[in-house]
């Protein structure tokens, strides 16, 4: 196969949902149907010890939520499916974020009883932003919910994007009976007794289902879609102007295998990127570029391993070759390097534009990071970075256990969940997070990963501005405005509100005051 060919197989998609949508379920029912999996094990199972395999650290175990971006692989009717599961917990968005970065679609899912909530609002108006294609999971259809008509209103009013359904809902809850499918003229029946699960519109006249008062509803319901309702459209799909929505039940694995094979029907092969001088770079390109839009410590724990995760943007990899890291001017070799089925990787000889290839990285890489071969000088769009909110100091609780302590808090960093800090004149840490559960799992993962035990003091919410050093005063700063560095050593101030910080302002109006550094 042709590099062209293979770069044209691919499928590369994010899930993004709120928490408790049915995410992780999905995308197990996804690796199911793809060979990846043997049993789809769901976050409900925890005490039988079979836990979703997207989740692989045990603070996600135990909780039953999804809290670091999961990347899993595999081949279905001819594509190779990249999957990207991203966390739903809203301070867990940045990570997420800068995993909508390095896809080329996304697949929405919303619990039909909850319609649009939240987080889900706040994650698509990044799709939205970079006009990637988004489909529509419409979930738990086998509980009761929401009226269909009035999810599909919600898209519009609250998202402000058109939608096309592919299929339909006969009955929903106790009444679920199946789905009345648009796109490939057939009903597709939610318990056959028969063993029909699937018959075509031809052939609904002999059915039993064709005298059930919800499939002359559905049947209704779909003639005033056909007559008022959106078109399928690919070119507005793949704008990210229209979404086509699929309905189902995930726990259930109903619909999903229907809905896996519609969306790679349609959903886009790998597209290009900008670099930051708006030059765009086409995977076709055979020259190898890509960018690491994550870092994660400790995913093997007994080997205290880093992995970069690299996006392939143009190109193709081939194990031990040589790359220009961009942001540094030198040369790496790229010979450890795997690919994922969540928890489990192997060791990968090639890889081409849309896939996601692991790293192994003894702190060479920063998130945003451009690799390259050939003529590409200039990086890639910077990643979204998201200034902290409410921050702790932190200490060893174990005088002892410097030397651990002080790994863990250099490789978690790096991951960019957390934000370090140091006070100015005296070096005590402090950590500037978007949400108090980062706070919760970098001290789960201090105490499980490197054996140290630390003690957290809240400092509660701040205003970070960053301050030229050429004008910095160490006598500006005072119990409400603390002054400290960054871990590149840049100096800023964490006022204690927008008070404080305008009173700063006011003393000293000719000083510059940053939202990032920018000397």
């Amino acid at each position: 196969m042709s590099l062209q060919e293979e770069i044209k197989i691919r499928r590369t998609f994010a899930i993004i949902s709120h928490p408790d949508a049915g995410k992780t379920t999905i995308t197990e029912q996804l690796l199911k149907f793809g060979g990846a999996i043997r049993e789809a094990g769901t976050v409900k199972a925890r005490k039988s010890g079979n836990f979703a395999k997207s989740d692989w650290m045990d603070i996600e175990k135990e909780r039953g939520i999804s809290v670091t971006s999961s990347v899993m692989q595999f081949d279905y009717a001819g594509k190779r499916v990249n999957i990207l599961d991203t966390p739903g917990h809203e301070d867990f968005s940045e990570d997420t974020y800068r995993t909508l970065m390095a896809v080329d679609a996304a697949v929405m899912v919303i619990d039909s009883a909850k319609g649009i909530e939240t987080q889900t609002k706040k994650l698509f108006q990044v799709v939205k932003h970079r006009h990637i294609p988004v489909f529509t999971f419409i979930n738990k259809l086998d509980r009761d919910g929401l009226e269909p008509l009035d999810l599909l209103s919600e898209l519009e009013d609250i998202l402000g994007i058109s939608s096309v359904p592919m299929n339909w809902p006969i009955g929903m809850g106790k009444n679920f009976q199946g789905l009345y499918d648009f796109d490939n003229e057939r009903i597709e029946v939610y318990q056959p007794a028969d063993g029909e699960r699937y018959v075509p519109f031809s052939e609904v006249g002999g059915h039993t289902l064709s005298k059930n008062p919800f499939y002359e509803q559905a049947v209704e319901d779909a003639e005033l879609l056909r007559d008022a309702g959106n078109e399928f459209d690919k070119k507005a799909v793949l704008a990210g102007e229209l979404t086509p929505v699929f309905f189902g039940s995930a726990l259930t694995s109903f619909g999903v295998q229907t809905f896996l094979e519609t969306f790679l029907k349609f959903a886009p092969e790998p597209g290009k990127h900008k670099t930051i001088d708006d030059v765009e770079i086409d995977p076709m390109n055979p020259d190898f570029s890509g960018f690491v839009f994550k870092i994660q410590a400790n995913m093997d724990p007994k080997h205290r391993d880093r992995i970069a995760f690299v996006r392939i943007v143009s190109g193709k990899f081939e194990r031990g070759m040589s790359v220009n890291l961009l942001r540094t001017g030198k040369q790496v070799k790229l010979s450890n390097v795997t690919q994922f089925m969540a928890d489990t990787r192997e060791n990968v000889q090639n890889a081409v534009a849309g896939d996601i290839i692991g790293v192994y990285d003894t702190g060479t890489y920063q998130v945003g990071d451009t690799l390259a071969t050939g003529k590409l000088k200039t990086a890639f769009e910077p990643l979204p970075t998201f200034t902290p909110e409410i921050f702790v100091k932190v200490s060893a609780r174990n005088v002892m256990k410097q030397k651990s302590f002080q790994k863990g808090i250099e490789q978690l960093v790096q991951e960019g969940a957390v934000q370090l800090y140091r006070t100015y004149t005296t070096n005590e840490i402090l950590l500037g997070a978007v949400g108090q559960l980062q706070f919760e799992v970098f001290k789960d993962r201090m105490e499980r990963e490197y054996n140290a035990e630390i003690i957290m003091t809240p400092l509660g919410n701040k205003t970070v501005r960053w301050i030229n050093p050429a004008e910095l005063d160490e006598k500006m700063s005072s119990s409400r405005n603390i002054l400290a560095r960054d871990r590149f050593d840049h100096p800023l101030f964490l006022f204690e509100n927008d008070f404080a910080m305008r009173w700063f302002i006011d003393k000293y109006p000719d000083v510059r005051l940053f939202t990032e550094f920018n000397v």
